[in-house]
């Protein structure tokens, strides 16, 4: 593989017109699972994208971390589409979003209790086997803590793998802005993971909002990936090789010409952890 063969970037509707027109420009793309689901032409398109692209689906909806029963309709969509596109990974956050069959528009941090990881685990496991595939777990942004958590998120998360057999999706972005807004330090987090179940990156943009005497750090998915994301991903690729590698930009969104360039910097950062993986 080659360093481009690593990058992808997040296919927004608003620029389905110009991968089609030039669907060499990227080697893969992820997209919104939800957005896929219903409309007809929609689908279709994405259809003629990934035959010249490979594919990653991101959803937001499954709620994993809810009390509430997994919802069946929207599991019967999700592995359709994925029939339909036969993505290279599908991917859903540690999180919860719904309650009592009402969905909330935010993906909410859970307690990190014990009995929080053998519920989530559970769902997984049921996600993956109605899906009869993998799926990725990506770490969260999050901006308030659990009083009654008993494990750390890094320990959380890390335990996944091993009750489940999934995979994880490390979103350097969302943890650089934890350890803005809870003090961690990225290096402890980083190696309580197991590396080899990373299974994709992701690099995005985040914005600092001022409340009264506090910085709150968000992960708006709305900038141009900050510095110090940047310098995890290069440390990431020192130690561990390469990956495959999103540019994720959801709002403000850029011209297809501009979210290109962010990614030709992830290109760059590429050609040693190329050779490491290779040799």
């Amino acid at each position: 593989m080659t360093p481009n063969d690593y990058i992808g970037v997040g296919l927004r509707i608003p620029h389905h017109d110009y991968f089609l027109a030039d669907p060499g420009a990227i080697a893969w793309m992820e997209v919104h699972s939800e957005n896929y689901f219903e409309d007809a032409r929609l689908r279709a398109e994405l259809l003629q994208i990934r035959a010249h692209a490979g594919l990653s689906l991101h959803g937001t909806g499954l709620s994993l971390g809810s009390v509430d029963p997994l919802d069946l309709k929207h599991m019967r969509r999700l592995r359709k589409l994925a029939e339909d596109t036969d993505p290279d990974r599908i991917s859903e956050h540690l999180s919860w979003s719904s309650f009592n069959g009402q969905h909330f528009n935010d993906l909410l941090p859970l307690p990190y209790t014990e009995e929080a990881l053998t519920h989530f685990a559970k769902r997984v496991d049921q996600v993956q086997q109605f899906l009869g595939r993998q799926i990725l777990i990506e770490n969260p942004s999050t901006y308030l803590e659990a009083e009654v958590s008993q494990l750390t998120e890094w320990d959380f998360l890390a335990a996944l793998p091993a009750l489940t057999g999934c995979g994880l999706l490390l979103d350097l972005n969302n943890l650089y802005v934890g350890s803005l807004n809870h003090g961690y330090d990225c290096d402890t987090y980083l190696q309580a993971l197991d590396v080899q179940t990373v299974g994709e990156i992701h690099l995005a943009g985040f914005h600092m909002r001022e409340m009264g005497n506090d910085r709150v750090f968000i992960d708006t998915h709305g900038a141009p990936v900050a510095a110090p994301v940047w310098d995890l991903y290069r440390a990431f690729l020192d130690r561990h090789g390469a990956r495959p590698t999103l540019i994720e930009w959801d709002t403000d969104l850029p011209s297809p010409q501009r979210l290109l360039a962010e990614a030709d910097k992830a290109v760059a950062c590429l050609p040693l952890a190329i050779a490491e993986v290779s040799s």
